[in-house]
């Protein structure tokens, strides 16, 4: 009988060493896969999938350097009929680009009888792309700057500070309307070609 008990208790010692590895295997190769996907997870190791933004915005064009997007001159090929523009050596790096405005802008100042009528001109260091969106959304650049001048007041464009203070806030104004249309200003500075106050 001796010799039945002992076959009896080695019995269920052999179930349990069996269950016990089994548990294990599986307990580490949960713990390991759970650990593999959160290195996985946070890009530790796979390399990821994520592809970095492209900045697709308007790029600065370094002086005599090519402008990919370059406007067209009017009535044929880019740079036909004008002569080649050159670039001095001092300065700034880049080239800078204007735009003129074909119409007048009119309006009358803040609080007042008084009319305001300039003629302006912006410009730009970025690639043709923004002098094309200035084409593009004149209308709605006129009527932001039209805005503007309505809401300066007659001493402001008296002095040369105000009227330097009337220029940041159209350029403002224009960067403003090609961020929110374009996603991207791009115009450095407004000029006057005209300034008349009656």
């Amino acid at each position: 009988m001796s010799s039945d008990k002992s076959e009896t208790e080695a019995k269920p010692r052999k179930g349990k060493g069996f269950m016990m590895k089994a548990l294990m295997g599986v307990a580490l190769i949960a713990v390991g896969g759970g650990g593999v996907f959160g290195l996985v997870a946070s890009g530790v190791i796979g390399g990821g999938h994520h592809e970095e933004k492209k900045d697709n915005n308007p790029k600065l064009i370094k002086k005599g350097e090519e402008d990919p997007y370059a406007p067209k001159a009017e009535g044929g090929k880019e740079g036909e009929g004008a002569a080649a523009e050159i670039d001095g050596d001092g300065g700034s790096q880049y080239r800078t680009a204007y735009y003129s405005f074909t119409d007048e802008f009119t309006s009358n100042l803040k609080n007042s009888e008084t009319l305001i009528q300039v003629s302006l001109a912006c410009s730009t260091r970025r690639d043709g792309r923004v002098l094309l969106w200035l084409k593009k959304h004149e209308l709605a650049i006129r009527s932001a700057l039209l805005t503007v001048l309505a809401d300066t007041p007659e001493e402001e464009v008296a002095v040369p500070e105000g009227k330097e203070r009337l220029q940041k806030r159209l350029t403002a104004a224009i960067n403003k309307v090609l961020t929110d249309t374009e996603g991207f200003g791009g115009v450095d500075a407004v000029y006057f070609k005209s300034f008349l106050i009656q």
